[in-house]
């Protein structure tokens, strides 16, 4: 154990234990910041005015994490309401600022791949007509037209299908009647 201590004091901890060690103590810090929570009610703490960072003073309980994603709030700012953060080495209280910052937009897109991989099983009737769909342009109807795809995903699959295509495509589906008179022969 004093050896390990010392050969950190020096630097010469190989580079991949000090990776290992970094990455255990940014989950640590993590879970840790999930776990702090400050009820937001407009007042100062720990010198922090935490009504002008919060976007509402609204009385809910934020944890240091959400409040690390908002802008202007820093890890070395959240040291003073909760002392444990303080002592964080900069690599790894930037690494947490980032990945705070970026936690919403990276939920969103998981929403968005969860909703896809939903839809893409979604049943295309076989009968569809294409040119009811007015948003597709003539080079994706004349595709999806020759190829007949029997799902979302297989019609995702498609070359020169985009995104946009697809959602029109899974707006028409779901808002029309089901039932042999509505599809096409």
């Amino acid at each position: 154990m004093r050896f390990a201590r010392r050969q950190r004091r020096e630097g010469s901890v190989p580079l991949d234990q000090r990776a290992d060690e970094r990455r255990l103590l940014a989950d640590l810090l993590d879970r840790l910041c999930q776990e702090l929570d400050l009820l937001l009610d407009g007042i100062e703490a720990g010198g922090l005015d935490v009504g002008r960072i919060a976007t509402a003073a609204d009385g809910s309980r934020r944890t240091a994490g959400e409040l690390l994603a908002m802008p202007g709030v820093s890890l070395a700012r959240l040291g003073r309401i909760w002392p444990e953060l303080a002592a964080t080495e900069p690599e790894i209280a930037e690494q947490l600022e980032i990945d705070a910052r970026y936690a919403g937009y990276l939920d969103r897109q998981a929403a968005d791949i969860a909703a896809f991989r939903r839809d893409e099983s979604l049943a295309l009737p076989q009968g569809l007509d294409y040119d009811r769909i007015g948003s597709l342009s003539n080079e994706v109807r004349a595709r999806l037209t020759a190829a007949r795809p029997a799902t979302l995903g297989q019609a995702a699959r498609m070359e020169g299908v985009t995104p946009g295509a697809l959602t029109a495509l899974l707006a028409h589906v779901r808002r029309t009647p089901k039932g042999p008179a509505h599809e096409r022969a």
